[in-house]
C-alpha cells in the first residue's frame, strides 16, 4: 500500500472484490462497445496572464486516466493521441492514473509513449494513487520522463521561464502544504492539484489558475450535466466541473477526467482533455 490516509479495510475489501469481479477488463470492453463510456471530449480554452506582451503557451491538462478494469484502454489512448496532436509546450497530469492495484501502471506506457520526450511534463499523485503504491506509480511516471510534484513547483524552461508549475499533494489523503508548494516560485503560478478540495489550504496564497480534477463530473450526472454523487474529498459541489472565477483574480478549472472507477460507465459526464492557449493579458491593449 502507498502513503495515503483513510484508506480502511472497508474500501480495500470493497476494492478487492471489484479487481476480482472485473478482472480481464470484461466489463470496459462491453461498455465501451455500447457507448456507455462515452465520447471523449477536448475542450479548448484561451487563458490571458500577466505575462510579457507577444507570450504564447499551449498547455494540456489530463487527469483521472484510472487505467485498469474500468476503463477502456482504447479511450486512453484516444486522450494521449489528442494531445499529441495539440503539440503542447506543457503537459500536466492532474493524478489517479490507476484503479485497484499499481501494476495497472503497464498500460499507461504506451500512450505516454505518443507525447514528446522533449515537451516538459509535471504530476502530482491522486488519492487511488496514494493508496495503492505511489512509490511505483511516481517511477513509471519519472521513467516516462514526467516530473512528479509533492508540494513543490519548478520553472517552466527558457522562453516559458516566467511561468512556474506548483504541485500540491492530493488534498484529502495526503499530506498538503501550500506554503511549501509555492516557496521560491515565480510571479505567475500554475497551480496542480488533485482535488478542489485543495482550495481551502490556498485560500491566501497567489496563482493565476488551479488545475485539478477528482471528481469525474459525478461520472454519473443529469441530462444537464449535474453530477448524482460525486466521491469523497471533492470539496464544494460547486466545483464539480468546468471553469470558476476564485477571489483575488485567479481562476479554477475540474476536469472530469478520463477515466472511471468503481463503475465502468458514465452518463452524461463525458471524458475530457484539456487544450489550452496561454497568452498576455498585455496583447492587443493599450498600456
Amino acid at each position: 500500500m502507498g502513503r495515503g490516509k483513510y484508506y480502511g479495510w472497508w474500501r480495500q475489501a470493497g476494492e478487492a472484490m471489484e479487481a476480482a469481479f472485473y478482472q480481464e477488463n470484461w466489463a470496459a470492453r462491453i461498455a465501451y462497445a455500447l457507448g456507455l463510456q462515452g465520447q471523449l471530449h477536448l475542450d479548448r480554452r484561451d487563458f490571458y496572464l500577466p505575462v510579457p506582451k507577444g507570450f504564447t503557451c499551449k498547455l494540456a491538462f489530463i487527469s483521472d486516466l484510472h487505467a485498469g478494469p474500468l476503463t477502456d484502454h482504447r479511450l486512453i489512448e484516444q486522450a494521449f493521441a489528442a494531445i499529441a496532436a495539440f503539440e503542447p509546450d506543457v503537459i500536466l497530469f492532474g493524478g489517479d492514473y490507476v484503479s485497484l492495484h499499481a501494476r495497472h501502471m503497464q498500460h499507461l506506457a504506451g500512450p505516454l509513449g505518443l507525447l514528446d520526450p522533449a515537451t516538459p511534463k509535471f504530476a502530482v499523485m491522486g488519492n487511488h494513487d496514494l493508496w495503492l503504491d505511489d512509490e511505483h506509480i511516481a517511477n513509471c511516471l519519472q521513467d516516462a520522463g514526467v516530473q512528479v510534484l509533492v508540494n513543490q513547483n519548478r520553472r517552466l524552461p527558457a522562453s516559458f521561464e516566467v511561468i512556474s508549475i506548483c504541485g500540491m499533494d492530493e488534498p484529502g489523503v495526503g499530506m498538503p502544504d501550500a506554503e511549501q508548494t509555492f516557496a521560491g516560485a515565480g510571479e505567475v503560478r500554475l497551480l496542480l492539484m488533485h482535488s478542489p478540495l485543495g482550495l481551502r489550504h490556498v485560500a491566501q496564497h497567489d496563482f493565476a489558475i488551479a488545475f485539478c480534477g477528482h471528481t469525474h463530473g459525478g461520472q454519473i450526472a443529469t441530462p444537464g450535466g449535474m453530477p448524482l454523487v460525486l466521491p469523497p474529498g471533492s470539496g464544494e459541489r460547486r466545483y464539480a466541473q468546468g471553469l470558476f472565477p476564485l477571489p483575488g483574480q485567479r481562476l479554477l478549472l475540474t476536469s472530469r477526467g478520463i477515466g472511471m472507477s468503481d463503475l465502468p460507465i458514465r452518463l452524461f459526464a463525458p471524458s475530457e482533455v484539456h487544450l489550452c492557449h496561454l497568452h498576455s493579458v498585455h496583447d492587443g491593449v493599450e498600456l
